[in-house]
């Protein structure tokens, strides 16, 4: 594979009812690709937990997903009220979602957390009141 495969997905904020989509289309299109099964549950994971972090505390954004010989790239752009404390919404358990969504069984505060576990490289970038950037890195 010497071109760098690229795809962009929409996440509607909000919308449970559409969540994992972009994630579960990523795992069909690496399992078509022939990636290990180990690296496709990692990506996975790690894309989830962000699609849904997404969905609950931001107002939507863009998945960009890259595919090159040595790396998955996975950027989360979202348009959300920004992390207010990287370090404490990295410790697992911690969440500021709210009961409704807590309800839902989701927000357990293990989304950040499981994005670092599974990734080999996590950057965030986040500014309140715009959004937050998040870019994952898995090695092939």
């Amino acid at each position: 594979m010497a071109d760098i495969l690229e795809f962009t997905y929409e996440v509607s904020g909000e919308d449970f009812t559409r969540a994992g989509e972009a994630s579960s289309d990523v795992k069909r299109k690496l399992k078509k690709l022939g990636v290990s099964p180990d690296v496709i549950r990692r990506v996975s994971i790690a894309l989830y937990e962000g699609e849904i972090n997404m969905v609950i505390h931001a107002h939507g954004g863009k998945i960009t997903i890259q595919i090159s010989e040595d790396k998955i790239t996975m950027i989360l752009d979202d348009r959300g009220p920004g992390i207010p404390d990287i370090a404490k919404a990295m410790t697992a358990g911690y969440s500021t979602a709210p009961d409704n969504v807590r309800n839902l069984g989701f927000g357990a505060g293990m989304g950040l957390p499981n994005m670092k576990k599974n990734t080999d490289k996590i950057d965030i970038e986040t500014k309140l009141g715009v959004g937050t950037k998040v870019l994952m890195e898995i090695k092939l």
